[in-house]
């Protein structure tokens, strides 16, 4: 797949979805896409090897997450109305299991107003983030090799804390419930009914929202599944 087509799959997804995609933006993903290509060849970021299914089943999956974030994010008053976010700091945006920075990398270039910090617990996927961080220009991307239950929420406390195929929606949480802002939210891309999941559920997380996604030129199941602590939970560290 050349750089025009791998460009123009990006700016015909960003419009079906009605995100905006400056040139920046859409040169910096094509560089996160060469990145991902290179290092796959010999770290084995993902099982994908063709780079057009890489920007179809990645890049442009994540992509239409987008919207849905910005959504939930409005409504849980993290962001303004305008799509801004509400409070004095930066909007933290934990993303657990993340391996070749999916979504977090695709988040930290479309929201450089968000602080992403990428999790995984395989330190050649944390480096090729750093990397990609380096080589893009993102200062609000960050790789962190550690177990997400290992880390101190006093560094790492997240608005917003999401995953893509990263566990059981019982396990993701338990890991991280001690890193959620009281006010924040989990938002797990998931690619099929969850339903068995949800039941099985800690009583202190509530599910709010499950938002079915459409990705554009992708035949696919996906839908995103938002979390909060139950009113009155504690989510502390135990």
């Amino acid at each position: 797949m050349s750089d025009e087509a791998a460009l123009q799959a990006l700016q015909d997804a960003a419009r079906a979805l009605d995100v905006a995609l400056d040139e920046r933006a859409g040169q910096r993903l094509l560089a996160y896409w060469h990145l991902l290509q290179r290092w796959n060849q010999v770290y084995n970021l993902t099982a994908l090897r063709d780079p057009g299914e890489m920007i179809s089943h990645h890049v442009v999956d994540c992509l239409a997450v987008l919207p849905a974030l910005r959504r939930g994010l409005i409504e849980a008053g993290l962001l303004g109305a305008d799509g801004r976010v509400a409070a004095a700091r930066p909007l933290s945006v934990l993303d657990v299991g993340s391996g070749g920075g999916l979504p977090g990398v695709v988040l930290a270039i479309l929201q450089p107003e968000w602080q992403v910090h990428c999790v995984d617990t395989v330190a050649k996927k944390t480096s090729f983030i750093s990397q990609v961080a380096a080589e893009l220009g993102l200062p609000n991307l960050r790789g962190v090799h550690a177990r997400v239950e290992t880390l101190d929420p006093a560094q790492h406390a997240a608005d917003l804390i999401t995953s893509r195929a990263f566990a059981s929606l019982r396990l993701f949480t338990d890991l991280t419930a001690g890193l959620l802002r009281p006010t924040g939210v989990w938002a797990a891309m998931k690619g099929k009914s969850t339903a068995q999941e949800e039941a099985e559920l800690d009583a202190h997380v509530s599910v709010f929202h499950v938002e079915q996604l459409v990705v554009p030129g992708l035949d696919a199941e996906r839908c995103l599944v938002w979390m909060r602590a139950a009113q009155g939970s504690d989510t502390t560290p135990r």
